[in-house]
């Protein structure tokens, strides 16, 4: 049985991103941006995985508050796929690009969000793009199997 470019490799093709609830489950309910610190080079698909922690104050925004009503908040697990499209930092002064966006942050732009029917439980992750392992992208495949590197669908 030989090895398709999707499993053989995964850390060509595809990231992992670690979110802290409830903002990994607002991704899933349309949040298009993720606020981050530094800017970051990768483009393609990532895997929202939600961290070990859940932020309290959020879930008092009335923003996050309605994108996360009656979704469960998953938390050390890969809970869903994205394209990550875009990464920039509103300019000084200018409306941000999103509701969601904060100012002086880095603005990765998610599209094409795909949420898992089974959280895949996962206790490994950073704030930075990491690679994930063949096993967990076989796992993320089984449930979502039309996923497939740039240019071998």
């Amino acid at each position: 049985m030989s090895e398709t470019p999707t499993a053989a490799d995964p850390g060509t093709w595809i990231r992992g991103i670690t979110i802290r609830q409830p903002w990994t489950t607002c991704i899933l309910a349309g949040k298009g941006v993720e606020n981050r610190p530094q800017p970051w080079s990768w483009r393609g698909l990532v895997l929202l995985h939600a961290g070990a922690a859940t932020e309290r104050a959020p879930l008092r925004d009335p923003l996050v508050a309605t994108a996360i009503r009656g979704r469960a908040l998953h938390t050390r697990a890969v809970i869903g796929v994205a394209r990550l499209t875009d990464c920039h930092q509103d300019a000084a002064g200018a409306d941000p690009c999103s509701p969601w966006a904060q100012p002086g942050a880095f603005h990765l732009v998610l599209a094409d969000v795909q949420e898992l029917a089974l959280p895949i439980p996962w206790l490994h992750g950073q704030l930075g793009p990491w690679r994930p392992t063949q096993d967990l992208v076989e796992q993320v495949l089984f449930q979502l199997p039309h996923l497939a590197p740039e240019g071998t669908s």
